[in-house]
């Protein structure tokens, strides 16, 4: 009887060391994960939002922030993990210089029980993802010379110089 006992607890507590091992690789592949998608959507969402009209007027990068956020959901919707929450802000999308800040949040399939919580119900981990990132290109004014850019629009370009 003794030998049967220790027999069982030893696969109940390796079950239990699986399920723990699975559910804890799992929040930390979800964050990484979750960290290259933001980067990489956020890279390509902000050069399909280069305006090139203003570029070749004045000779300065600029990205529309309508088709940045739009680009971005579009792209990220695309690449999603569909058994999981996100909730996306976007925190200081600055046009010029191209600049953008995003954080993304994620609830994994991990369920705690939360203390002090009344109504009995569980509560998921959250994974927080923020990434800033700026637009960086090759040093313009050689590029404007060897284009033959032009101040044509005095007006468009105001806002820059001064």
């Amino acid at each position: 009887m003794n030998k049967g006992m220790l027999t069982v607890g030893i696969i109940l507590l390796s079950i239990i060391a699986l399920l723990l091992i699975n559910v804890l690789t799992g929040y930390s592949t979800g964050s990484e994960l979750d960290y290259y998608l933001v980067k990489e959507t956020t890279d390509a969402a902000m050069e399909d939002a280069i305006d090139i009209y203003y570029l070749r007027t004045c000779g300065v990068y600029r990205i529309d922030r309508e088709k940045f956020v739009e680009s971005f959901l579009y792209r990220f919707a695309d690449s999603i993990d569909a058994t999981r929450d996100y909730k996306i802000g976007f925190y200081d999308i600055n046009e010029v210089p191209p600049k953008v800040s995003v954080k993304v949040d994620s609830l994994t399939s991990f369920t705690v029980k939360a203390r002090g919580n009344d109504s009995g119900k569980d509560t998921n981990a959250n994974i927080s993802t923020n990434y800033d990132a700026i637009l960086e290109t090759k040093y313009l004014s050689n590029l404007a010379v060897e284009e033959g850019l032009q101040d044509k629009n005095e007006d468009a370009c105001k806002a820059v110089k001064s």
